[in-house]
């Protein structure tokens, strides 16, 4: 692989790592990134779109380097690649960078192919996929004692949404931002500075996937909370799809993705499983905080 990004990108490279399927290297103290690229070809033509603008505008991400072909893409046994120039991998961004960034560029007729405004029917795909999974492959015993519970939460999610939807509606007070496919916690730029994670969704997608998991890595997401909900302000409709985004499980689902289909393992589901019981009370109080800005649509066993 050394050898086939040097001939690609007409670099000299000294050691080349390899890391979940990806590639790094270090050329003059910049550190570069070559990874599968897993989305379609029409949404990486509005990634470039969003990149494009956001360069223009003086905002940093990481740099998208073409190729000797003057293409992103470069096809290596039937894989797609990019090369990433990475900046500020190691900077940290918290829940105010969060507002700040995601109002940069907005959505447009040109970008449609990132909008992902449709949680419900992406989470109802989802579980309808993992419940028909379950019954194909050998389940062990850690995912088996779970995975219900998390279904069902789900479930309890999307039937929020769809409550949501029927009862507020979407407006052009909602605000639709420059978001990413999933947010981490602590937000470091390697992740957050990536272009290949970029969708257009409610700004309350990143707010809400970054304190489930900084709630995951034992900080405060009460207070994480508390500090958004003081620097904005939302329609109901937002306010609830918040709260809806709180409830569904993203951070067992991509676990048990992983274990599924990149051979995790089971065993690092074991800490979430830990701490369910801990994450209902965080949503009791996540539900009473939010519930002070707006009215939220009631969960029986929240209040």
């Amino acid at each position: 692989m050394k050898e086939t990004i040097e001939y690609y990108y007409n670099l000299k490279i000294d050691n080349l790592l390899m890391q979940n399927g990806n590639y790094y290297f270090t050329i003059n103290s910049s550190d570069y990134y070559f990874v599968e690229y897993l989305r379609t070809v029409k949404e990486l033509e509005d990634i470039v779109l969003c990149y494009n603008e956001l360069k223009q505008n003086n905002i940093v991400v990481h740099d998208l380097i073409y190729n000797i072909k003057n293409e992103l893409l470069t096809d290596i046994e039937g894989k797609k690649y990019i090369l990433l120039k990475i900046n500020k991998k190691n900077e940290k961004f918290d829940i105010i960078d969060l507002i700040d960034f995601n109002k940069k560029i907005s959505l447009s007729s040109k970008k449609r192919e990132l909008y992902r405004n449709n949680w419900e029917s992406l989470w109802s795909s989802k579980i309808d996929y993992i419940e028909s999974q379950l019954n194909e492959i050998k389940i062990d015993s850690i995912i088996h004692s779970s995975i219900d519970y998390y279904i069902g939460l789900s479930e309890t999610a999307i039937q929020y949404v769809n409550i949501i939807n029927s009862r507020y509606k979407i407006s052009e007070n909602d605000k639709i931002t420059l978001s990413h496919k999933r947010i981490y916690y602590p937000n470091f730029g390697i992740n957050y500075l990536n272009p290949l994670s970029f969708i257009f969704d409610l700004e309350v997608r990143d707010i809400a996937e970054y304190l489930k998991s900084t709630f995951f890595a034992g900080d405060d997401a009460l207070l994480e909370l508390d500090t958004y909900l003081k620097s904005t302000k939302l329609t109901i409709y937002s306010y609830n799809m918040l709260y809806a985004r709180l409830l569904y499980p993203t951070y067992y689902l991509d676990m048990y993705e992983k274990i599924v289909n990149s051979n995790e393992d089971s065993e690092k589901l074991i800490p979430i499983i830990k701490k369910s019981e801990d994450y209902t009370e965080f949503l009791k109080k996540a539900y009473d905080k939010i519930s002070t800005y707006a009215p939220l649509i009631e969960i029986d066993y929240l209040i």
